[in-house]
């Protein structure tokens, strides 16, 4: 790939097929971390972390593990080991450098196992036979996208704390709905670049 196709494909992946608005991947930390923009900042540099090492070693078990041995079947149950492997490294790391963060958030971070975006994304390296530069810009080009979508968010739903919000749509009925918007809002990205 040249420098130029590099970059519709970094563009492509955050904004256009952005895999949390535009494929639905990930939605249980999206509204469960939003609520403050610390937390979404923070779950968004661990998000970013844990999808590009995890689609790094996903390529690597399964180009120079799973294929030799004929045993690609067993693919999810290594990705899945893989990435709760990093989660668990990303919660020490954090639980000794910044126990604030740590605490705010909660058990967010234990999920980014079973966030099925950062699988998704390990998935679809494979499934779109990327080689393993692709892999790696993709991986860390889809985990921006999710943190810009999340990041976003966050930053709707601090106003929602000043803004007269009918009672029926408190809490997250509006935080369903603001989603809603802003998944149509990345639509307009579409006709950007190609797939």
């Amino acid at each position: 790939m040249s420098f130029g196709d590099y970059l519709l494909f970094i563009v492509g992946a955050i904004l256009v097929n952005n895999i949390l608005l535009a494929k639905f991947l990930g939605n249980c930390p999206f509204l469960g971390v939003s609520k403050r923009m610390d937390t979404a900042t923070g779950m968004s540099m661990a998000v970013i972390f844990v999808t590009t090492l995890a689609g790094m070693i996903t390529w690597v078990v399964q180009y120079y593990m799973l294929v030799p041995l004929e045993i690609e079947y067993l693919q999810t149950i290594a990705f899945i080991l893989v990435i709760a492997a990093l989660v668990q490294l990303v919660e020490i790391i954090m639980q000794k450098t910044m126990p604030a963060l740590y605490r705010a958030l909660g058990i967010f971070l234990p999920l980014i196992t079973t966030n099925c975006a950062v699988l998704g994304v390990a998935i679809i390296n494979i499934g779109e036979e990327y080689d393993f530069v692709d892999t790696l810009v993709f991986s860390f080009s889809s985990a921006v996208g999710y943190s810009l979508a999340l990041i976003l968010f966050a930053g709707i739903r601090e106003r929602f704390a000043m803004a007269p919000i009918p009672k029926v749509f408190e809490g997250t009925a509006i935080g369903l709905v603001t989603a809603g918007f802003l998944a149509l809002a990345f639509s307009g990205f579409g006709g950007l670049v190609g797939h």
